[in-house]
């Protein structure tokens, strides 16, 4: 076992499904009984084992398994296609896939060469000897992507992971009876740290499978949680449930997308404590963070950045700019991914001069206080997940009907955007916007696919010819 991560006592909770309430000492049996489970079935330290599982409790224990085995987990997003999982597992090279019963149909559809283990009830075994928390040994591959929607797979470290959970309880507190709500899903970065630090500082997270308002609300007014992570859509439909603040929640860690002014009014008006965070998946989760009391002061705010980390607004030619100038926000510091795995030119160009180049545009204000702008450029976030146009465009233009394609973000309450498109055909094709749709449900996850369709004789370009996004939202909002 790792050094640091499970030293509590026995009898503290560790974490709480619905279904269980499991202390550090049944965590740390149950990490050691699959550690040896895999090492007898002959994973071997070094390979890179795929975890591709619904079941929250599984991915918890395979998590700090691979951590204890010394393997990379890769961890494979449950809402993906067959197709998609399949170009993912074959961009890095996974031996091994491990599935639970909610996804073996999933990955009967993955065609990538690997071996599968099933996780089933972990055996419980004496723990694994200590050994000392390499800060240099990988600690996860979690995938993101950039515009041209290819995926890229982040390699993070163990030492990125802990200089994040130190630096967030730094800025936000850890306290002994902390109990964190995790409803992110551990293949995105915001999930697993809360896994990590509650590891780290000894403390308790409410696991639950899927985010659901009611029952979230009835955790918070049961004083049951003290830490919650939401994406902006899920707090839209949590306010409808709180009609009081919560009596222990000291924080809402508030990320994933930018939240409208009208959002954090209304939840500021209820009395909640809600916290503005702006983090990258290639930055180990939090970058910066805007306690309540700035939040409400400087509203769009996501603060200063955490201990240990830098961010610096720079021009078209990578020179820093001065406060209130807006420009490309950069990161440097120790939390920050060691790179793309086998793509060395997208990690060259990400990482540069030891700066992060996020793609995301932004400024600092004369106190530091970093507000985001503008999420790379064309990203659409819906619902707190990542969808980019370039890879929604590849799916539709894969119908041979279609000439071309643009895909664009269009603003709504609940989800803060959707998916919009316009597609051009062949000349005398007879293809219906239903006909389209169902060719990319196989090819794109459901939050990706597009939500607002219409088949145009002409995309709207510049006058350089480039797409004119502004003029596809235009259309696509009137349609």
């Amino acid at each position: 076992m790792l050094e640091g991560l499970y030293a509590h006592p026995a009898e503290r909770v560790a974490f709480v499904t619905p279904d269980e309430v499991v202390s550090y000492g049944e965590l740390a049996a149950r990490v050691s009984g699959a550690a040896r489970a895999w090492r007898a079935a002959g994973v071997q330290p070094g390979d890179r084992v795929a975890l591709l599982l619904a079941d929250g409790a599984a991915g918890v224990i395979c998590f700090h398994a691979a951590l204890a085995v010394g393997v990379t987990p890769v961890m494979l997003n449950t809402r993906l296609t067959g197709a998609e999982l399949s170009a993912q597992m074959a961009a890095v090279g996974c031996r091994w896939l491990v599935v639970d019963a909610l996804t073996e149909p999933l990955a009967a559809q993955i065609d990538a060469p690997h071996l599968r283990l099933r996780a089933g009830a972990f055996p419980v075994a004496e723990p694994l000897p200590p050994r000392p928390l390499d800060h240099a040994a990988p600690a996860a591959v979690m995938f993101t992507s950039g515009t041209s929607g290819t995926p890229k797979a982040a390699l993070l470290t163990v030492g990125a992971f802990h200089a994040s959970a130190t630096a967030s309880a730094a800025r936000i507190g850890a306290q002994p009876d902390d109990n964190w709500l995790c409803v992110l899903p551990l293949y995105h970065v915001g999930g697993l740290s809360i896994v990590y630090r509650s590891a780290l500082y000894g403390t308790a997270f409410t696991l639950l499978p899927r985010f659901d308002a009611a029952q979230v609300a009835g955790l918070l007014l049961r004083g049951e949680v003290t830490l919650a992570s939401l994406v902006p859509t899920m707090l839209y439909r949590l306010l409808d449930h709180l009609p009081s603040a919560p009596p222990r929640l000291r924080l809402i860690l508030l990320g994933g997308a930018a939240p409208s002014a009208e959002l954090l009014a209304r939840a500021h008006a209820r009395g909640l404590p809600v916290a503005t965070t702006y983090g990258l998946t290639e930055a180990a989760s939090q970058v910066a963070t805007a306690l309540p009391e700035l939040a409400r002061r400087k509203p769009g705010t996501v603060g200063q950045p955490l201990d240990g980390t830098q961010v610096q607004i720079v021009g078209a030619d990578d020179q820093p700019l001065p406060p209130y100038a807006e420009g490309e926000i950069c990161v440097r510091g120790a939390t920050l991914m060691q790179g793309y795995l086998n793509d060395p030119a997208a990690t060259a160009r990400a990482l540069r001069g030891g700066w992060l180049h996020t793609g995301d545009i932004g400024y600092r204000d004369d106190a530091g206080d970093l507000f985001v702008l503008l999420r790379r450029s064309d990203l659409i976030v819906s619902g707190g997940e990542n969808v980019y146009p370039a890879e929604v465009e590849a799916a539709l233009k894969s119908h041979p009907a279609v000439t071309d394609a643009l895909v664009v973000g269009l603003p709504d309450a609940e989800w803060g955007q959707i998916v919009g498109a316009l597609v051009t055909l062949q000349a005398g094709a007879a293809l219906t916007e239903a006909d389209l749709l169902a060719h990319v449900q196989g090819r794109l996850a459901r939050y990706k696919q597009p939500r607002r369709l219409r088949i145009v004789s002409a995309l709207p370009l510049t006058a350089t010819g480039k797409p004119n996004r502004p003029a596809a939202r235009d259309l696509l909002a009137n349609s």
